[in-house]
């Protein structure tokens, strides 16, 4: 900013001024975001746009990490997820700590903390933290696991006919208060419904508690653990025997535990168990980042997704052939797309080397599918044609139709590929260049054993035959034995067929070749088994 003086000051006073007027470092400020209570989908936007600005991220044990995914490349996250035996007290002191120093040091900093900050998400303390060093802060409220739990368990908490109060009640008191806070005399029967958060170390001493204060033994109880996530597992009892039946099946912490006539209207409302994939672990095994539209559709069902991927795009060894070929593309008649990364790579490069669209002007454009269609219209042109079947074989099709002899064709593609569709043009009469835009190449950093080991694999997916040969690569025969008791679902037969030949037994293949026909064909394979 550029200061004027009077011309009357003194080159003292104006030197002093000028010191006066350095502008110190903005100090930063802290953002305790509610995470939610598992699923990521209910962050709210708010908490989503912080976190992708944020400077450094304070997470929670229960703060899903999913949500780190929204972070940008260059944020440091911290896990703070408290350990068994550690002092309460001196962990949130860290805490603390860090939110304050980082602040100080001019970050933005998210606190992301599970469900919402200010219910039984010690919020209240933090914030008197940084009230207390003059940092400041700003709350973002999020869903808390006192509602959005139950919800998932098709449990409402209230209910015209059943529940006209509701009281939500921490399962565990810190131990260090000088007296109870609970008042279990008005508790027990003062509301409707109750729900206690933290409270499946306690569930005994709550239960008789209840019960000794007038609670009828038979009021209807659930316990619902790891609640909005794809393994949501949900008991119910009463309160006489819901301890009983938490120990037959085994239920640990976290555990959402509601108590009232209203978890009854669960067997009618319970829509996000009763998902057709529910329970069900799918792992696909497509590149990281394009994996996320195919995770998402799977999800909506119910699935549980692995993201496993077995090919990892980048640039070709050298751009010498695909940049000839852009600075002549003129002559050529029709520009042939066979993927969704030839496009993206094909125009990356075209704008690299300065030009756009217009140098296209007059050649017909093909795309091999829907997909790679759409990713093409986004740019902004139009497909000329498109094949009825999504195969290098339909492409041959409708090219037969245009006519092929006598006509130049550009094929920008992965470094290695089928060959049938530029032998097939050249045995027509065709010319066909085909230059490599990009390769798919094997991530080393998965580790399949690892992941088989989280779980049982229901079923594993697969999108092309080179991500079936390089998932092949990892398997060794510990893993093969494993991965014979999982289904196989293919997009298409040019990838089943790769399955088979790596020795697979192939469950599913999608009718069409595109992801919204493969999730409905895994759908369908579910429904049927049931």
């Amino acid at each position: 900013m550029a200061v004027c003086f009077p011309r009357f000051l003194t080159r003292e006073a104006e030197s002093h001024l000028n010191h006066r007027l350095i502008v110190k470092p903005v100090s930063g400020k802290v953002y305790l975001v509610g995470a939610g209570p598992g699923d990521p989908k209910l962050i709210t936007l708010r908490g989503k746009e912080l976190l992708s600005s944020a400077d450094t991220i304070i997470y929670d044990y229960l703060a899903n990490p999913a949500l780190l995914t929204f972070a940008k490349e260059t944020a440091e996250t911290i896990y703070v997820g408290k350990k068994g035996g550690a002092r309460s007290e001196l962990h949130q002191d860290h805490i603390n700590h860090l939110m304050i120093e980082a602040a100080k040091a001019g970050k933005q900093v998210v606190r992301l903390k599970g469900g919402d900050p200010f219910i039984f998400g010690r919020g209240g303390e933090e914030t008197e933290a940084l009230a207390t060093a003059n940092i400041p802060f700003e709350i973002i409220p999020g869903v808390s696991a006192a509602i959005g739990v139950p919800a998932y368990a098709g449990i409402p908490l209230t209910h015209r006919d059943m529940a006209s109060s509701l009281a939500i009640i921490t399962g565990h008191e810190d131990p260090t208060k000088k007296e109870n806070h609970i008042h279990w005399d008005h508790l027990a029967t003062g509301s409707d419904t109750l729900v206690f958060l933290m409270g499946m170390g306690n569930l005994v001493e709550i239960m008789t508690q209840l019960i000794a204060h007038g609670r009828n033994p038979e009021t209807p109880v659930a316990l619902i653990q790891w609640g909005t996530y794809p393994y949501q597992k949900t008991v119910i009892g009463t309160v006489a025997t819901i301890f009983e039946k938490a120990q037959q099946e085994g239920i640990r912490p976290p555990v959402t535990m509601v108590v009232g006539e209203v978890v009854t209207l669960r067997n009618e409302m319970n829509w996000f168990e009763s998902r057709p994939l529910f329970g069900r672990r799918i792992l696909v095994t497509r590149a990281r980042d394009k994996a996320f539209e195919f995770a998402d559709q799977l999800s909506l069902h119910g699935a549980e997704v692995v993201l496993f991927p077995t090919i990892k795009i980048m640039p070709p060894p050298n751009y010498a052939d695909l940049d000839s070929a852009i600075r002549q593309v003129e002559q050529y008649n029709t520009l042939l797309f066979t993927s969704v990364n030839g496009v993206e790579s094909f125009f990356r490069r075209l704008t690299f080397l300065g030009y756009d669209v217009r140098i296209l002007k007059g050649i017909s454009i093909c795309a091999i599918g829907p997909r790679t269609r759409d990713a093409i219209t986004h740019l902004g042109l139009l497909c000329d044609f498109i094949p009825s079947e999504f195969t290098a074989e339909g492409v041959l099709e409708a090219l037969d139709k245009r006519g092929i002899a006598g006509k130049r064709f550009l094929l920008p593609r992965a470094m290695q590929a089928r060959e049938v569709l530029p032998e097939t043009i050249r045995e027509k009469g065709g010319q066909i260049d085909v230059v490599t835009a990009y390769q798919a190449i094997s991530p080393e950093e998965n580790d399949i054993k690892k992941t088989w080991c989280k779980g049982p694999i229901d079923m594993v997916t697969f999108a092309s035959a080179s991500t079936v040969r390089n998932f092949m690569k990892k398997v060794n025969p510990e893993i093969q034995e494993i991965l014979n008791k999982s289904a196989v679902a293919c997009i298409g037969p040019i990838t089943a067929k790769a399955a088979v030949e790596c020795g697979l037994r192939v469950d599913v293949v999608a009718p069409e070749y595109t992801f919204a026909a493969l999730t409905e064909s895994i759908v369908q394979y579910y429904r049927e088994k049931k």
